[in-house]
């Protein structure tokens, strides 16, 4: 597969997601759930924060809008800074997002060295991009060049042995079971050297 063709790939499963812009934060919300996060009450949170539980109960309702030395003093009571006050959790968020790929339902993607299954593909703005893949390819001269594109990939073989080549490495044969951890940025290439086409499960980071 040529380093345009691999391109390709990457852009069809980036293109399958959409751009998400986060919602305006609501302060009253977001104190309460940060409160309510760590299991105060209005009384043990006002404490903590140095607030009158009226004043605390008022911003929690939106009936006011707090000075910046109120903001201050909830951040520190909450043991965040302002800005993540006003700003949504972006680490440890559950999202229950969740794609099922039946086998031979993926998104097929043939090349002139590989037979690409893209898998997952109902899943938007995907951080990964997972398929299965059978080597067609043969030996080394079949590409175009090096292949290389941003981020990372994990490879996996599922069966039959091949041929990993890498610009910085000498080529290694992997067989069933068998894997890969390596920096796509480097020039790769993969082919078969058993006497079927071997299968492999590839999984390229997209950020």
């Amino acid at each position: 597969m040529s380093e345009i063709e691999h391109a390709k790939i990457i852009r069809i499963a980036r293109e399958t997601g959409e751009e998400i812009t986060p919602e305006p934060i609501d302060l009253a919300h977001r104190v309460r759930e940060l409160r309510r996060a760590r299991g105060w009450t209005l009384e043990q949170a006002a404490g903590a924060v140095g607030l009158a539980r009226s004043t605390l109960s008022k911003i929690e309702n939106g009936l006011m809008s707090p000075t910046y030395e109120a903001l201050k003093k909830l951040a520190e009571g909450l043991e965040i800074s302002v800005p993540q006050l006003f700003t949504p959790p972006s680490k440890g968020q559950i999202t229950g997002r969740m794609a099922v790929t039946k086998s031979g339902e993926g998104q097929a993607h043939i090349t002139t060295t590989y037979e690409h299954e893209l898998l997952a593909g109902s899943l938007r703005a995907k951080q990964m991009l997972p398929y299965r893949a059978r080597i067609r390819a043969r030996s080394f001269e079949e590409f175009n060049g090096w292949v290389r594109h941003d981020g990372e990939e994990f490879l996996y073989v599922l069966t039959g042995i091949v041929r990993l080549y890498t610009e910085f490495y000498e080529p290694v044969d992997l067989k069933r079971g068998d894997s890969a951890y390596y920096d796509a940025t480097m020039g790769h290439n993969l082919i078969s050297i058993s006497d079927e086409d071997a299968t492999v499960l590839w999984v390229t980071s997209l950020v």
